[in-house]
């Protein structure tokens, strides 16, 4: 443990700062939170778990929808916490019908991740590596 570098979920200030993040191409955990919220504070600890836990091989972000403007909206957020997890969307095949999606985020391109997760409230922790090793996010030793 002593070898690795601490990571840290990462805080945005708008939606802008969401852009570079989905052209990684990389898992994305967004937690949307908002202060003074009781469960917040609670799934906070384990949201900074997942982001250490995934280092490079996801992103976890988390947007106070206080302070980022239209972020609530553009992602459909009705209660805090909510978790959404975005990832590219898997290549379908021959004997699958590729399954419908929501929409990608606002200004994502193309090539864009799609919603492959979500939950709001208290989540427990091994639903929520569930879902960002389903997206292909790689836990680091």
């Amino acid at each position: 443990m002593f070898g690795r570098k601490r990571v840290k979920p990462i805080e945005v200030g708008s939606l802008d700062d969401l852009k570079p993040l989905l052209a990684e191409g990389k898992p994305i955990l967004l937690d949307f939170w908002q202060p003074g919220c009781r469960n917040c504070k609670i799934m906070d600890g384990i949201v900074g778990e997942v982001a250490e836990e995934y280092g490079d091989s996801a992103r976890v972000v988390k947007v106070d929808v206080t302070r980022v403007t239209g972020a609530a909206q553009a992602f459909s957020v009705k209660a805090t916490p909510t978790f959404l997890l975005l990832a590219r969307p898997a290549a379908p095949t021959a004997k699958k019908k590729a399954k419908c999606r929501e929409a990608p985020p606002p200004g994502a391109g193309d090539r864009a991740p799609v919603a492959r997760w979500r939950a709001s409230g208290m989540v427990r922790k091994d639903q929520m590596t569930r879902a960002m090793e389903g997206a292909g996010a790689v836990r680091v030793e």
